[in-house]
């Protein structure tokens, strides 16, 4: 079952071409968040952050940072007047996944229980003899769906619960092993098959860091937050003695699950080979790029503010001076990093 326990702290905090958003808006996107707080069992315990946890997923997934629409969600929680049985979860299941050739997003935050079966997802009505449905149930549809004839572009499944890394592990291998993920899955879990997830101030740990990754915490430099980035993310704010989240995936490519602010528009990438005309240029500076010196020039002042922003991203930095002002001031060069060689070479090949 799902516990309380001690606090982890979250981090704080692309545009798109205009043919990716033209093909973004031609693929929809759907998302299913349920959160149970309310049990009928007594021998269930009521849990505090689930219902909060699933509004704000929620929340973030609607739409990206720009206020664009990102996937249509539907809300699934106990705080409504409709119980969130087994009956009803499976229902939902079945509309989510049925015949839909989009992008599709499950989310769960409630409690998980481990049988000999398998894992469980415990809906409200659920003790822990008959927890409620199976996670190998759960798999078995988001394969099926990635399949002809339905056929979906992407799944992406997420539990914050106890238990929850049986998902991927089927009965069949008592855990032990993995199960055919079809190409397309992508599972996130907050716990290991034996492990305990635990809520703290509002909200679920693992949903916590998840909420963080998704407001920014795991973008890149475009400002793309993928389902990797956002493991990256957790993976490392928890610590070893902490619970362990699992990452089980099958994709050949990642679509981003929300867009954030960039730390560097794309217009301005795609000006890197301007600058850098090979890979391992370096580009001088003299005193008119700083726009308190008297030899000031206003064409050079925005060249040395768009390399702040290369700077600030960890695309750019200086080669022998310990900041831009004393390599301006000294005559100094600048160079690329090996991560503002990617985003160049992306520029090269016209691929922002």
């Amino acid at each position: 079952m799902r516990q309380p326990g001690s606090g982890i702290p979250v981090k704080t905090g692309r545009n798109l071409t205009a043919d990716e958003n033209e093909a973004k808006d031609e693929m929809p996107r759907r998302a299913l968040l349920v959160g149970i707080d309310k049990y009928d069992s007594d021998r269930v315990p009521d849990l505090s952050c689930c219902v909060s946890d699933a509004k704000d997923m929620c929340t973030l997934l609607r739409r990206h940072e720009d206020g664009s629409p990102n996937y249509e969600c539907r809300l699934l929680v106990s705080a409504d007047r409709k119980k969130i049985t087994r009956k009803v979860l499976r229902s939902e299941w079945n509309d989510l996944f049925r015949n839909y050739r989009g992008e599709i997003l499950f989310y769960f935050s409630g409690h998980g229980a481990p049988l000999e079966s398998g894992g469980y997802l415990v809906t409200q009505e659920g003790d822990p003899d008959d927890p409620g449905l199976g996670m190998d149930e759960l798999l078995v549809l988001a394969n099926r769906c990635l399949t002809p004839p339905s056929q979906a572009s992407s799944v992406i499944l997420i539990l914050d619960c106890c238990n929850a890394g049986h998902l991927g592990s089927p009965a069949l291998f008592n855990g032990t092993g993995s199960a055919l993920l079809q190409d397309g899955l992508t599972i996130m879990a907050a716990s290991r098959p034996t492990e305990s997830a635990f809520e703290i101030g509002g909200h679920g740990v693992f949903t916590r860091l998840l909420i963080g990754a998704l407001a920014g915490g795991a973008s890149d430099v475009r400002g793309q937050v993928s389902a990797a980035s956002i493991y990256a993310y957790v993976e490392q704010s928890l610590g070893s003695w902490d619970q362990r989240p699992m990452y089980k995936s099958h994709a050949d490519h990642l679509e981003p699950v929300r867009i954030c602010r960039p730390k560097v528009p794309d217009a301005l990438l795609r000006e890197l080979p301007v600058f850098f005309k090979t890979p391992g240029s370096v580009f001088r500076l003299d005193p008119s790029y700083e726009f308190t010196h008297k030899t000031r020039t206003k064409e050079h002042v925005k060249i040395f503010d768009k390399f702040k922003l290369f700077r600030n991203a960890g695309l750019l930095e200086t080669v022998r001076h310990k900041d831009l002002y004393f390599a301006a001031m000294k005559k100094g060069t600048v160079r690329l990093t090996p991560l503002g060689q990617f985003y160049r070479e992306l520029a090269v090949e016209e691929k922002l």
